[in-house]
């Protein structure tokens, strides 16, 4: 069994957010890949963000964090977006909306 740590760009917090949600080595992570794997970071409660969704993708392929750019990281986003609505509370999700529209919350900035 080897550590999830072991894959470039987890570290021990992302790590033991990943066995929170049950995926507990390198192995496991790489068999059920990027996005059954942040599917089940939602399901366990963490917070949806684009960043660690994209960051698990190029910790999987080897790269770089910040190595996502471009036309990657726009398809990627389609599929974070997804994945988000499928797997968050649609009333906190509708709520999030509201305020936005009145002005409580500061507008969201795409990456």
């Amino acid at each position: 069994m080897t550590a999830l740590e072991t894959i470039r760009n987890i570290g021990p917090a992302f790590g033991a957010s990943l066995r929170r949600a049950g995926i507990m080595d390198a192995q496991s992570l790489r068999e059920i890949g990027a996005d059954a794997a942040y599917a089940r970071l939602l399901e366990n409660g963490e917070r949806a963000h684009f960043i660690p969704y994209y960051v698990l993708h190029m910790a999987l392929q080897g790269r770089p964090w910040n190595d996502c750019k471009g036309a990657e990281k726009d398809a990627l986003r389609a599929k974070f977006d997804a994945l988000k609505a499928r797997h968050c509370d649609s009333d906190h999700a509708e709520m999030e909306k509201i305020l936005n529209r009145i002005g409580v919350l500061p507008a969201k900035i795409k990456s």
